[in-house]
């Protein structure tokens, strides 16, 4: 139900511009989306059928990618959607499914980055005990607790959100997000935005970014005091999830800069990139990351291909 002072439904404001060049961004959108969608699945099955490659590093990649898979289809198929018709509104309902899952898209994300790098942290300064400090069955909690933990604390968080009552019809974005939804709330918003600062450097983020920090401090310290080889092998094996991270990074930045300081002075293609770099670039350049660093990765996709393509000469 809408009055005049209570809205249910939203305008997406970021779609105006788009809409001059349709087919340029639905093209882009729809490309970048498939890219996603089959870098993932190809690293996913390799790893599934690769059993050289079933030990908990690659089996937290494979989450890794599953997030990713799940984070870009939160957002690029209503992307498609907006771009391929003139209707550019959400309900209230949508809004808050889509807040939901991009933003537990993201804390998994850096959830899953935090237990990877403490999975380095383990094999790199404790070797010896690496097999019982990762065991299956601590890795089956882990990867419990990495999806689990932020679904439970974002809902918690989000049944604030869903309580307030909308007195502004216009999201400036081409999605929903939680910090532009409770801008437009008929209701003084301070206590909201505490609750939620306070949560990001207590559970969302904040703890994960420590660990991270942690486990490559220690790493730090033991390479100091180790031989060129053991060097240049920690290098190798961390050099990935070093670029994981950036990545996540650079779109935590983006999306700082975008939420809390006036940009407006910035292009608006600029803008949406800067927006959407958190949902699209994490998802597609990490399974390219992975890939690209594991020999029995490229072994084995190029042991699938070559086979197909011999199979196909013979017939």
């Amino acid at each position: 139900m809408e009055n005049a002072s209570t809205f249910t439904t939203f305008i997406l404001d970021g779609y105006l511009v788009m809409d001059q060049l349709k087919p340029l961004y639905f093209t882009v959108f729809l490309l970048l989306y498939v890219a996603i969608v089959l870098l993932n699945s190809l690293l996913i099955a390799v790893i599934y059928n690769e059993r050289t490659l079933h030990n908990p590093m690659y089996i937290l990649v494979c989450h890794l990618s599953v997030n990713g898979i799940y984070g870009s289809s939160s957002l690029i198929p209503h992307l498609l959607f907006n771009l391929a018709t003139q209707f550019h509104k959400i309900s209230l309902a949508n809004c808050l499914i889509q807040t939901f899952c991009l933003h537990t898209f993201n804390i998994i994300e850096v959830t899953i980055l935090a237990v990877m790098g403490y999975d380095r942290y383990i094999a790199i300064c404790h070797p010896l005990h690496y097999h019982s400090l990762m065991s299956h069955r601590k890795l089956q909690i882990l990867v419990i607790f990495m999806w689990v933990y932020p679904l439970i604390t974002f809902l918690l968080y989000e049944a604030l959100t869903i309580r307030l009552t909308f007195c502004s019809p216009v999201i400036t974005k081409t999605h929903c997000v939680n910090f532009e939804l409770i801008k437009l709330s008929c209701t003084d918003i301070t206590v909201h935005s505490v609750i939620g600062l306070v949560l990001t450097m207590t559970v969302f983020t904040f703890p994960q970014m420590l660990l991270i920090l942690f486990s490559y401090a220690q790493i730090l310290q033991v390479c100091l005091f180790s031989s060129k080889e053991s060097k240049t092998k920690a290098v190798q094996t961390c050099t990935p999830h070093l670029l994981a991270v950036l990545n996540y990074l650079i779109g935590v930045l983006f999306e700082v800069i975008q939420s809390r300081f006036h940009i407006s002075y910035l292009s608006y293609d600029f803008r949406t990139f800067m927006s959407l770099y958190f949902m699209i670039f994490p998802p597609l350049v990490n399974p390219i990351i992975y890939g690209m660093s594991g020999q029995v990765i490229r072994n084995f996709v190029h042991k699938f291909f070559f086979r197909k393509k011999v199979a196909v000469f013979k017939h």
